[in-house]
């Protein structure tokens, strides 16, 4: 697959090299693991196990040249490659109702202090004076039952989720449902994801009025959200730990409006978001 890549981006180097095209590839999926660790050190992890051969020895300096040389675009090409639920339908977790179980859901990281990165994304705010690193916000559609990621997308913390949110679009279909947090509640964004096929739960702020266009048995009821009609449900969720029980109310919105399919049973396939982050 790195090979595959590799002539689709046409990075396959054009003379031998010490650290082939091939290799580099490897390095940076190996400073993924160790990410705490300079060049010099994820090489002499990569090449523990080769010890009486003989191999390359490249500076600090020159691993960083190589990946500067090799660019984004065979990165970018084997996430693509690679990036899918991974898994079965009988994998555990991964369906509901026939539903392949996703969650959306953002973080943020620092990225190396350098002039490039700090004239595309900005420091973070603070009470402190802020972080001292370039911040970036991430966002990725996740597969629950197995983790995995099936689109990521990200850029400068001036822009919220919910823009970014729009990215992953591309990566939803029909035969899927989506779970998020209450940050992606927007009004168009949940019209956007409908607009796929895709099937939406997501939790809304408990103060939000959405109007009762009918009742459900259960408590539930039909609603709309602009265009889309929606069902809401309203629950109180207990959690218990070493440290004692917590309740709290939460009230979700779903585009699952079939009255067949009981409140209750929302309310549990909700949680399987936080078995996602």
């Amino acid at each position: 697959m790195v090979d595959a890549v590799l002539a689709e981006t046409a990075r396959v180097q054009k003379r031998v090299r010490d650290l082939p095209a091939r290799v580099v590839v490897y390095l940076l999926l190996a400073a993924g693991l160790f990410a705490e660790c300079g060049y010099g050190q994820v090489w002499a992890r990569l090449v523990a196990g080769l010890e009486g051969l003989d191999v390359a020895r490249p500076t600090a300096a020159g691993l960083a040249a190589a990946r500067r040389r090799l660019g984004v675009g065979p990165l970018r090409a084997l996430f693509d490659l690679l990036r899918g639920p991974a898994a079965g339908p009988a994998g555990v977790g991964m369906r509901w109702r026939g539903l392949l179980v996703c969650a959306v859901d953002g973080t943020m990281m620092c990225c190396p202090d350098t002039t490039a990165n700090l004239a595309v994304f900005r420091r973070g705010g603070g009470h402190h004076g802020g972080t001292g690193y370039p911040m970036v916000r991430l966002l990725a559609l996740v597969a629950c039952g197995t983790r995995t990621l099936i689109d990521a997308t990200f850029g400068p913390t001036t822009a919220g989720e919910t823009t970014y949110a729009r990215d992953l679009l591309r990566s939803l279909r029909a035969g899927m449902i989506v779970l998020a947090d209450r940050n992606f509640a927007a009004q168009n964004l949940i019209a956007a994801i409908a607009g796929t096929g895709a099937q939406v739960l997501v939790r809304v702020k408990n103060g939000r009025q959405l109007p009762v266009c009918a009742r459900y048995p259960d408590g539930s009821w039909l609603s709309q959200m602009g265009p889309v009609q929606v069902r809401v449900i309203r629950a109180e969720i207990t959690i218990a730990t070493s440290a004692g029980r917590r309740t709290g109310t939460y009230q979700l919105v779903t585009t699952i409006t079939d009255p067949a399919c009981p409140a209750a049973e929302l309310i549990r396939l909700y949680h399987d978001r936080w078995g996602a982050t």
